[in-house]
């Protein structure tokens, strides 16, 4: 399945600007979410064929969301990327074990996140 609309979960406008940035300028459809209420609504509005999540954010964290989206029969097949500042193996290793199909940490590398998509693609 080829990776056209992407969903960005951040609670962080300068992220989301810049993430949002980075996408368009390489083809993808991009919505964006401030919170895991924020993003369940957009997912309910029209499902992407990929999540970059957040992880530190208030309310459900991102590990939450992301064990919640790919538990839920409806969404399961929409790949998720974690975006993290988290940087610990730990917090790789668990990011992993919630659903998320890969880890990235923040600073984002802009090749190394292309590359990563594109190898879900």
């Amino acid at each position: 399945m080829a990776i056209r609309k992407v969903l960005v979960v951040d609670d962080s406008k300068t992220e989301l600007m810049f993430m949002t940035d980075l996408l368009q300028k390489n083809g993808f459809s991009v919505k964006t979410a401030e919170s895991a209420e924020d993003a369940f609504r957009r997912l309910g509005e029209d499902k992407p064929d990929l999540i970059l999540m957040d992880v530190v954010m208030p309310g459900q964290n991102g590990f939450q969301l992301t064990r919640a989206i790919t538990r839920d029969p409806l969404y399961a097949d929409v790949p998720i990327i974690m975006c993290t500042s988290k940087n610990q193996e730990t917090d790789r290793v668990w990011g992993m074990r919630q659903g998320a199909r890969d880890y990235i940490t923040k600073p984002v590398d802009a090749a190394e996140l292309m590359a990563k998509i594109k190898a879900l693609g």
